[in-house]
């Protein structure tokens, strides 16, 4: 398998597949907030701000041909993501969800998103192209959301992907993800996540996931299961506690970073994964990679909804 750090020296091509939808939050007063939102959406953003113009950052997905997605893509362009891989689907919907935060900013979600568009992502002949030009990228990310709104057939177009960019060298990230209501039952949710991890180089785990889907008594089972696979890196990510890291045989425990408040931890795993990921890519070792992810996400959790503003402290 091979190392995250460091690419090289050519501006790295990252290409993130997945989902995103519009985002509604609920406010106290019963009002919504509208806006748009998505694990790997959420992460492709703090990644391309991360990155700045040391990477070349693209999002996967499928949208529809409505004004929700036409202000999607001005959004995705303004923060400076290719859009030379979007589908645009003629009548199609992008999904919706709403956030629900309580006292302590622990959110509840509710989706409407049988019908997006991405689910026919890597069905259409449009899609024939994009599959062809992924191989070629330095670094492809996805998640176990990908994995469950891509259906069947997209997943195995998926792995056909993940082979020849693995053979061309190019770097495998994973995020797992786990929502046992996209999946028809957990076993065939084991078994689409089974069917990739082979080849993934940094899976980027939450705990209570591999817990709920796999059954995993404790963080050392987690690991071992994984060394098993032979993924070279592995993050557990744990909430306000510490995460750990086991990077090419050493283990490493890095503390999360305490905030006054919480307002919303919505997208505080996906900009964590942004900010260590583009560390390593950078040149940053594991522990500086977590840190780095610690930090920006300390701030996500201070600010309603998936994405803090720019000019937010990052």
């Amino acid at each position: 398998m091979n190392t995250l750090s460091p690419l090289g020296p050519n501006t790295p091509r990252i290409a993130l597949i997945g989902e995103c939808m519009i985002e509604l939050q609920q406010r106290a007063d019963g009002s919504l907030q509208q806006s748009f939102g998505g694990d790997t959406l959420n992460t492709a953003v703090y990644l391309s701000r991360a990155m700045g113009d040391k990477a070349q950052v693209d999002y996967v997905t499928a949208l529809g041909d409505d004004s929700f997605s036409d202000a999607m893509c001005a959004i995705w362009t303004s923060e400076g993501i290719g859009l030379e891989r979007v589908q645009r689907l003629p009548g199609r919907l992008p999904g919706l969800y709403c956030i629900q935060t309580d006292a302590n900013g622990e959110r509840r979600f509710l989706y409407w998103r049988n019908e997006a568009a991405v689910r026919d992502c890597f069905t259409t002949p449009a899609a024939e192209p994009i599959l062809a030009a992924l191989p070629d990228y330095d670094v492809l990310y996805f998640s176990g959301i990908t994995l469950a709104v891509l259906g069947a057939f997209g997943r195995e177009k998926l792995i056909q992907t993940l082979i020849e960019a693995r053979q061309r060298d190019a770097r495998i990230v994973f995020d797992n993800n786990y929502r046992p209501r996209l999946w028809a039952s957990r076993e065939d949710a084991q078994a689409a996540y089974r069917s990739v991890l082979p080849y993934v180089d940094l899976a980027l785990l939450t705990v209570d996931d591999e817990q709920a889907l796999f059954g995993y008594v404790d963080d050392a089972a987690v690991f071992e299961a994984y060394a098993q696979i032979g993924t070279p890196e592995v993050v557990l990510k744990r909430g306000a506690e510490a995460c750990l890291i086991r990077c090419d045989g050493q283990t490493f425990e890095v503390p999360a970073q305490k905030v006054a408040k919480v307002v919303d931890t919505t997208a505080a795993g996906d900009s964590f994964s942004a900010a260590y990921l583009a560390s390593r890519l950078l040149g940053g070792s594991p522990v500086e990679a977590a840190e780095a992810g610690h930090q920006l996400a300390s701030q996500v959790i201070q600010v309603p909804g998936a994405l803090i503003p720019k000019q937010a402290k990052q």
